[in-house]
């Protein structure tokens, strides 16, 4: 093997590590401060008991790291190391009950089917070609428009819903200017895209995930 070869295999090795300690540590914090910051103000209580706010950040590291599969693995391991940190603070706040271990298992599943696509998706928007970048910006903003929508439809808190309905449409307005502005030619997919993806995504969330966790 030459010098050449060792060096950059041994620098692989030192990127891979340090991504991956990275992305699991900003993962764990992240639960554990959603857990611990539960109930201290009404819209930190609405924003940590929410769904959005894991994959948003789950976007923002996959967006920060420089190669597409690394960021697709990143985004699985973000997820699951949030729920880890999420659910280890419950077991230390003394809240984690008798059916923790199922609501457990049932959202680590979800970061693991979810995660790798909100990984590709910010790396797609920041540093993808074509118009598939306009195609990744609409996954973030139809989380939070189909998480709106379930809380209006599904539990009636109106009031909440309409802030994440126009924090989903601003982020989808951003976005697509965004897009337009590093020059995707079809950049309005993404504001075209988003609302129907949060439509499919409120109903995924409310007959797959809703039927999950209420079997466990």
């Amino acid at each position: 093997m030459s010098t050449g070869t060792a060096s950059r295999r041994g620098t692989s090795v030192g990127v891979l590590t340090a991504t991956t300690t990275a992305t699991a540590a900003f993962g764990l914090l992240l639960g554990w401060a959603t857990y611990g910051l539960h109930g201290t103000t009404p819209l930190l209580e609405r924003a940590t008991n929410s769904a959005s706010t894991w994959i948003i950040w789950t976007a923002v590291a996959g967006a920060l790291i420089r190669t597409r599969p690394l960021a697709v693995w990143g985004g699985a391991l973000m997820m699951l190391a949030t729920c880890g940190g999420y659910y280890a603070a419950s077991t230390l706040g003394d809240t984690f009950g008798a059916g923790g271990l199922g609501t457990a298992a049932v959202w680590s599943v979800a970061g693991l089917a979810g995660g790798p696509l909100l990984g590709w998706a910010g790396w797609t928007v920041r540093r993808g070609r074509g118009d598939v970048r306009a195609v990744a910006g609409a996954v973030v903003p139809m989380v939070v428009l189909g998480e709106g929508l379930w809380l209006g439809l599904a539990l009636g808190y109106w009031g909440e819903a309409v802030v994440f309905l126009a924090v989903g449409m601003l982020l989808t307005a951003l976005l697509t200017v965004y897009l337009a502005r590093a020059g995707v030619h079809r950049y309005w997919l993404c504001a075209v895209l988003a609302p129907v993806g949060g439509l499919a995504f409120h109903i995924a969330e409310k007959v797959v995930l809703d039927g999950l966790l209420g079997s466990v």
